[in-house]
């Protein structure tokens, strides 16, 4: 019975270390396209700071699914600020900088998060 519940405990272990592993790859992936999508931005490349925006989004979701406590809370932040990123990086140039500020406050969520 003693070998049964450790090896329950185990298991419990490495699942749990391997969704905090899913997390904190998808969360670095974010990271990385929300500063691809700024210094795109940066560069007056509005459809580009949307493709990479999108890409952290997709990524940002995946890590807020896994995360927990106080990286959940900014992960989720930065879901919203890429969601604002790319919303006016859409609406084209006239937009570009509050794109871009999006994005920047993004990448300080995600940063946050990746703690």
């Amino acid at each position: 019975m003693n070998r049964i519940k450790l090896l329950g405990l185990g298991l419990l272990m490495l699942l749990g270390s391997a969704s905090f592993a899913v997390a904190e790859e998808h969360a670095a992936a974010a990271l990385d396209h929300a500063q691809q999508a700024v210094t795109h931005g940066k560069a007056g490349h509005a459809s580009v700071l949307v493709e990479h925006a999108t890409e952290a989004l997709k990524h940002a979701r995946a890590a807020s699914e896994v995360a927990k406590g106080e990286s959940k809370t900014h992960i989720d932040a930065g879901v919203k600020s890429l969601e604002s990123a790319i919303e006016h990086g859409k609406m084209g140039a006239e937009h570009e900088s509050q794109a871009t500020k999006a994005a920047e406050e993004a990448v300080e969520h995600l940063k946050q998060g990746n703690k």
